[in-house]
């Protein structure tokens, strides 16, 4: 059996590990016979060198085994989930888990929190008063035999050794690599036992991995290694050079889904959870294909049982519905700023990363994991990227406790918007389908 040293060495040198090379550290790190500067040491080597096929599925595998898994086989239906790797403004799954569970199909969401400029579908939730993710395994069950849908977080139970390494990955900046990703995501996905699985790779300058040809790789991939644990699995490539959606925060992205439930007409935030659940629909043999998958789900989008279903699904979870009441009333963080154009033309850029950076400073996302997330806080787009505008309209609102956070967010936000006396190129929201 090879030592913690060795394997790193193995690694380093290019040497494809077995996969009981990788068990063995992999529990070794978890039982404290693998320190915390050995397991950065092997996550820079992978960073650097890759990993192969097998050693990618190996170390999936070995997160898997580090905890327990949910048992879904009791449920006589089809279970179906969607992940996103991350993106500014993206906030689909909070209209996608009740849409999907209105088919009488089961959608198991362990969702996860915001990661540097992007934001957390939980976050998000956790904005509305009284909502709770971390409620045990036995109540995510529950939830689903009651409404078909529930969303958590990743438990201490569920996939341990993905919590405990990506606290690594995040401070050694070994997040954007590919076997980590596919391995972090793919784990607790399993874990989750949903029979299929749908991937929205973001691909942009918003993206976590904002390489066109990175995203593409990780969308293959992830697809490839789904496969091979006999999962159904998809991938669906969008774009993220924009943000989606007019909102960019945690209460202001709800009070938008809940607008979007209730008719107002989002474009490219209706798009892409149209065809993302549409490739759920695909999968699940509802659809015979995913266009046909993504019109019924757009038809479905503004039905009165898809926002009811969201209720449900918020009460379920200790969420007040008073609350969400209050959708349309604008509540914001008391200092406001208006960013306003200096000159007429139309917008040709709108930076997703930039703007997801401006957010966090405002307080809607976390510097380091201690940090309270002010849910009130954000940006409103006004205005998106081909739309005219004259000298002195406000492009976008930014939100915030207090003005020294304007101020960090303002200086984040310099360049990021441009503006054009031409239009600029149309925006293709699906890059790619990949299955």
């Amino acid at each position: 059996m090879l030592s913690p040293v060795q394997i790193i060495k193995a690694k380093r040198h290019h040497k494809e590990l077995s996969e009981k090379d990788i068990q063995n550290f992999i529990n070794g790190f978890l039982n404290g016979d693998v320190t915390d500067y050995q397991m950065s040491a092997f996550l820079m080597a992978v960073h650097f060198n890759g990993m192969t096929d097998n050693e990618t599925f190996y170390l999936t595998e070995a997160f898997i085994n580090s905890g327990k898994t949910i048992d879904l086989s009791n449920f006589n239906k089809f279970k179906v989930d969607k992940h996103s790797i991350g993106g500014v403004g993206d906030k689909t799954s909070l209209i996608i888990a009740p849409l999907i569970a209105t088919f009488n199909l089961i959608v198991p969401m362990i969702a996860g929190r915001g990661l540097g400029h992007t934001g957390g579908t939980l976050d998000k939730l956790e904005s509305i008063q009284g909502y709770s993710a971390r409620i045990s395994v036995n109540e995510f069950i529950q939830n689903l035999e009651k409404s078909n849908v529930s969303l958590i977080g990743q438990t201490d139970e569920i996939v341990p050794a993905d919590r405990k390494i990506y606290a690594i990955r995040d401070v050694t900046g070994t997040v954007d690599c590919i076997p980590l990703f596919v391995s972090s995501i793919v784990s607790k996905k399993i874990a989750e036992d949903a029979d299929g699985l749908v991937y929205d790779v973001k691909i942009g300058k918003g993206s976590n991995l904002p390489d066109d040809d990175e995203a593409v790789k990780l969308a293959k991939k992830l697809v490839e290694v789904t496969k091979k644990f006999g999962k159904k699995s998809i991938a669906v490539l969008t774009d993220m050079n924009e943000p989606l959606g007019n909102k960019i925060g945690n209460w202001n992205e709800v009070e938008e889904c809940i607008a979007v439930m209730k008719g107002e007409k989002v474009d490219d935030l209706v798009k892409v959870t149209s065809v993302l659940c549409g490739a759920m629909l695909f999968m699940s043999g509802v659809a015979n294909s995913i266009e046909e998958g993504e019109k019924i789900s757009s038809e479905k989008i503004a039905n009165e049982n898809t926002y009811k279903k969201f209720e449900e699904m918020i009460a379920n979870q200790y969420g007040d519905i008073e609350y969400l009441k209050n959708y349309d009333k604008k509540l914001r963080s008391k200092i406001s700023y208006d960013i306003v154009a200096e000159e007429d033309g139309i917008i040709a850029e709108l930076n997703a990363y930039n703007i997801g950076y401006a957010s966090i400073e405002l307080g809607a996302g976390r510097k380091k994991s201690s940090d309270k997330i002010d849910f009130l806080s954000g940006i409103d787009l006004h205005k998106k990227c081909g739309a005219e505008i004259k000298r002195g309209e406000v492009i976008c609102s930014l939100y915030a406790e207090t003005q020294e956070r304007i101020d960090k967010a303002l200086f984040q936000m310099q360049g990021s918007i441009k503006i054009s006396k031409s239009k600029p190129q149309e925006r293709i929201l699906i890059k790619d389908i990949i299955y």
